[in-house]
């Protein structure tokens, strides 16, 4: 059960980690020291949300269909060496942007924009419900379904808490490319080792 946690816990760090709208939106947020907590909550609670309905979701498809979730594993596989291969090319290319506005926006608003950055962006579909719920698929007991989920969805909390409150510190350091680059290649390492798990079991 500790390892399901735990490998719940790196997956979705692996995942997001990525440099995406979502991230940079609350990196922003955190430098500028508005709104910090209930954006982390809510990105948190909607990765909970989505993590568990993937989850529960592949556990009832397995069910219904047994063979699914051979299929299912290798499909996570698949894409995790994609997804892997594309943050390496990220790293080549090394075009990483961080543009700060100005002014103060009400929370009402910015939860919106967060929500449309969360719930509008096809990746954290895949992300959550298809490749969290994927590698789920390689657990026979619910237990370990749920440990697995739990991990994932602490994953997600510490994440955004880290990156909201801890923007100050990350700002200055974040702020080149070289940095990204970095934080890239090692997130494409882990995605690919994740994959070799995946395809070992």
């Amino acid at each position: 059960m500790t390892q399901a946690f735990f490998t719940g816990f790196i997956t979705l760090m692996s995942l997001i980690l990525a440099v995406g709208a979502q991230n940079v939106f609350i990196l922003r947020q955190g430098i500028l020291r508005q709104h910090v907590l209930p954006l982390c909550l809510f990105a948190a609670a909607s990765d909970a949300l989505l993590i568990w309905t993937g989850v529960i979701g592949f556990a009832v498809v397995a069910q219904l269909a047994p063979g699914i979730a051979h299929l299912m594993t290798w499909g996570g596989a698949l894409f995790l060496g994609a997804y892997g291969a594309l943050r390496f090319r990220a790293a080549y290319l090394g075009d990483y942007r961080l543009e700060l506005g100005e002014g103060r926006q009400s929370l009402k608003k910015t939860l919106i924009t967060l929500a449309g950055f969360t719930f509008l962006n096809p990746h954290v579909y895949l992300d959550t419900i298809g490749l969290i719920g994927a590698v789920s698929a390689q657990y026979d007991a619910d237990s370990l379904r749920y440990a697995y989920a739990t991990g994932a969805s602490l994953g997600s909390l510490v994440f955004f808490c880290t990156l909201g409150f801890g923007a100050r510190l990350l700002a200055p350091i974040m702020g080149s490319s070289k940095a990204w680059r970095v934080l890239d290649i090692l997130i494409g390492l882990t995605m690919w080792a994740i994959a070799a798990v995946l395809l070992s079991s």
